[in-house]
């Protein structure tokens, strides 16, 4: 009895993966000395993927389903030497199961603002965050760059290296979004499918699909920021009070874009209460020159422009 026990435990005739507990992108099948019997069953769970490795390189690969190992039934996705005659009497081989479910909710953020080159104020440091999902898709690329022969490999010792690529590409997806520096707080959707569209290369070459990507703060410069409040307040303007404080705002900002950013918000900071005054016309054609100047450098749209245009003309009848 002793002996058939022992020869019984020599031998696998069940290779599946129940995936007990939260994180583990991969796992190695405990093998212990053990060879696998010859017609031993593997089950591959949905959500899963299990990938034989002999001789140290990777044999064969297999999605969902329940499998009968024998030369007969089990497809040879590899040009390895003798690998498939390995499957007429018991062989050693390692089998890594790859959990292929969704990694939800994955933060990134810049832990430190990181400077981005504009063409209208230079260089501006900024800080971001968001969320991420992504899932193994290549568990073949994934074992080679990626996990290897570890036991186990768990989602948490991945985050450093995601991280590291989303800040990577940030740059290029903002110029690759083409949006103006100071609408990215304001088109977080763009700016979000910018970046994946940078970083689906990236994750792929590692066995990753990178399935979802938000950004759901940007943290500009305090002086840039007060610009971007600013250019709001024309976009609301409405009425007497608001024709006035969307006037100073224009005023304020053509000369943020010809000064010293500092200086130049000093100098709006009073531009609201001095168009409260009555408006003579070489005011009016003044303020609509330096509106195009805005307009021209992307920080007005056309739509802005034509409203506070008309606004100001309806002042010279």
């Amino acid at each position: 009895m002793g002996l058939m026990n022992f020869i019984k435990k020599q031998f696998i005739d069940v290779i599946q993966w129940t995936e007990e507990g939260q994180g583990t992108l991969a796992w190695r099948f405990p093998m212990a000395g053990t060879e696998i019997q010859y017609g031993a069953w593997l089950t591959v769970r949905e959500s899963q993927m299990a990938v034989f490795v002999n001789e140290g390189k990777i044999a064969d690969v297999f999605g969902p389903g329940i499998y009968k190992l024998t030369r007969q039934t089990i497809p040879v996705l590899t040009y390895l030497k003798n690998w498939d005659k390995l499957l007429e009497s018991p062989f050693k081989s390692d089998v890594y199961f790859f959990s292929t479910r969704q990694q939800v909710d994955q933060r990134w953020g810049t832990p430190q603002p990181i400077t981005i080159r504009d063409k209208d104020f230079g260089a501006v440091r900024l800080r971001a965050f968001g969320n991420h999902s992504y899932r193994i898709a290549d568990p073949r690329a994934f074992h080679t760059k990626i996990s290897g022969t570890r036991e186990a490999y768990m989602a948490s010792e991945l985050d450093g290296q995601l991280r590291g690529l989303i800040l990577q590409h940030i740059s290029d997806a903002i110029a690759q979004s083409g949006l103006p520096f100071l609408d990215l707080a304001a088109n977080q959707i763009e700016f979000a499918n910018a970046l994946q569209r940078e970083l689906d290369p990236a994750f792929e070459a590692i066995g990753l699909s990178l399935d979802m990507m938000t950004v759901h703060d940007v943290s500009l410069p305090e002086e840039l920021q007060k610009i971007l409040d600013q250019r709001i307040g024309i976009g609301m303007g409405m009425g007497g009070a608001g024709a006035a404080v969307g006037l100073g705002a224009g005023v304020a900002m053509g000369q943020v874009l010809g000064q010293n950013l500092q200086q130049r918000l000093q100098g709006g900071a009073a531009a609201p209460a001095a168009a409260t005054a009555a408006v003579r016309p070489e005011e009016v054609m003044a303020t609509l020159e330096k509106l195009g100047e805005l307009k021209a450098k992307g920080v007005l749209t056309q739509e802005e422009f034509d409203a506070k245009k008309a606004e100001l003309l309806k002042k010279l009848v």
